[in-house]
């Protein structure tokens, strides 16, 4: 089966959710759960200087949680292909809810500080291991629409995680026993959840002279795919980018005098519009063919950003947001699905392992990059921003390999690159589709 034909026999939504395996349902349900007590990262700063800890001392543990998070997708993206998704999500949760618990009885901040660096690492192993698992069970006809599905559940678990720590720090009489403790129990939950649902992996077939099936292969494997290698680097530029909206957009708009609330309203916004509309947009889109996909993700984020370089007031905050949102609406699924879908299977792990290591890069040093221009040329660094999504428009189209009649012609664009399948060139169905 090609992607021409994928339009027949892709589903909406109810259809795709009831047809799923249960291994699916429960992923959905866990990283549903999972994102619901994320507290530690919302409340990181906060339970430092409540230890006594200076601000920066605070802040810099919560850049180590960060630094542990992106390389934890990376030692994911290695466990999902070598441990399967099964175990390396026992492993990620479980150890997470041992780490987060034990925050409240470490003795002094350099302990505090590794204990921390390491929850946000074995808190992400789970996910290269969960969208591998998501891929491997789901027909190339329906991956858009079941990464849709998956965003859905972190964006809601993620908007209403705030709401319930805030509620359990006031139970608490503002203390952190009952959030770290509800968080630990959380992440036990999916480990629990995961030992039980997901299928175990099955032990590699060996072939006649006795040599392993498929490689084991590595991240060196990955970068070899020259085309792959560009979408990487276009995801880092885009997410760069789209970062700003929590960083120098809230400066600007201090700068430029607007009330705060128009800063709220449009990150509210933002966040009801992908939850409201992402999905039912995702029926129709998951059939258009995905060079338009991402480039309407990554091209609509710069248009977005180079609006925010209008004259600043709460019209151009809302009109912003709202284009940039419906590139993220529009596209961020088939933009998540790709990296599933790229490779071979032995490597798919890390194939996802390698977008969201830089997919969480660029979010942590478009800040910084977006802090140092501010502070040096003011409002123009919205022209600057929009010109990296350009490029990273660009880099991300010509990432995405054009449909081929036939598989033959596909490998002869680039030679020197292994045999590896892009979106558009995926050879069947990873799993029979129910009729």
């Amino acid at each position: 089966m090609t992607t021409d034909t994928a339009p027949a026999q892709s589903a909406g939504i109810w259809r795709t959710f009831d047809e799923s395996p249960t291994a699916v349902k429960a992923i959905f349900a866990g990283v549903f759960i999972n994102r619901l007590g994320a507290f530690l990262s919302i409340f990181v700063v906060l339970f430092m200087t409540s230890k006594g800890r200076s601000p920066s001392e605070a802040a810099f543990a919560l850049g180590a949680y960060g630094a542990g998070g992106v390389i934890g997708v990376l030692i994911g993206g290695v466990l999902a292909d070598r441990l399967g998704a099964r175990n390396a999500t026992v492993l990620s949760m479980s150890s997470s809810a041992v780490l987060v618990a034990s925050l409240l009885y470490l003795p002094n901040y350099v302990v505090l500080l590794a204990a921390v660096a390491l929850c946000g690492l074995v808190s992400q192993i789970f996910r290269p291991a969960s969208a591998t698992l998501l891929s491997e069970l789901t027909p190339e006809s329906r991956q858009v629409m079941i990464f849709a599905m998956y965003r859905f559940g972190l964006n809601l678990g993620t908007t209403a995680a705030p709401l319930i720590g805030f509620g359990l720090y006031n139970l608490d009489n503002q203390g952190y026993t009952l959030l770290f403790w509800a968080e630990a129990l959380v992440a036990l939950a999916y480990a629990a959840l995961a030992l039980v649902a997901l299928p175990r992996r099955e032990r590699p077939v060996a072939a006649a002279d006795g040599a392993p099936a498929a490689p084991a292969g590595s991240y060196l494997d990955v970068l070899r795919n020259r085309r792959y290698t560009l979408f990487l680097i276009a995801a880092f530029f885009n997410a760069a980018v789209y970062v700003q909206y929590l960083s120098t957009l809230p400066l600007d708009v201090k700068g430029e005098g607007v009330a705060i609330f128009w800063y709220t309203a449009a990150v509210a916004l933002n966040g009801l519009i992908v939850i409201l509309f992402e999905l039912p947009l995702t029926k129709i889109s998951q059939h258009w063919p995905f060079k338009l996909l991402v480039g309407l993700a990554f091209g609509l984020v710069g248009l977005g950003v180079l609006s925010y370089g209008l004259p600043l007031g709460p019209a151009v905050i809302i009109l912003g947001t709202l284009i940039w949102t419906l590139g993220e609406v529009v596209g961020a699924p088939a933009v998540f699905a790709f990296p599933a879908m790229a490779g071979p299977g032995h490597l798919k792990g890390r194939y996802i392992g390698s977008f969201q290591f830089m997919f969480g890069l660029g979010s942590a040093v478009g800040p910084m990059v977006g802090g140092a221009l501010f502070t040096s040329i003011g409002h123009r660094v919205w022209l600057v921003m929009a010109l990296v999504s350009v490029v990273a428009t660009v880099l991300g189209v010509a990432s995405v390999r054009t449909p081929a009649k036939a598989q033959t012609e596909d490998t002869l664009d680039d030679p020197e690159t292994p045999d590896v399948p892009l979106v558009a060139d995926v050879p069947g169905s990873l799993v029979e589709e129910k009729s």
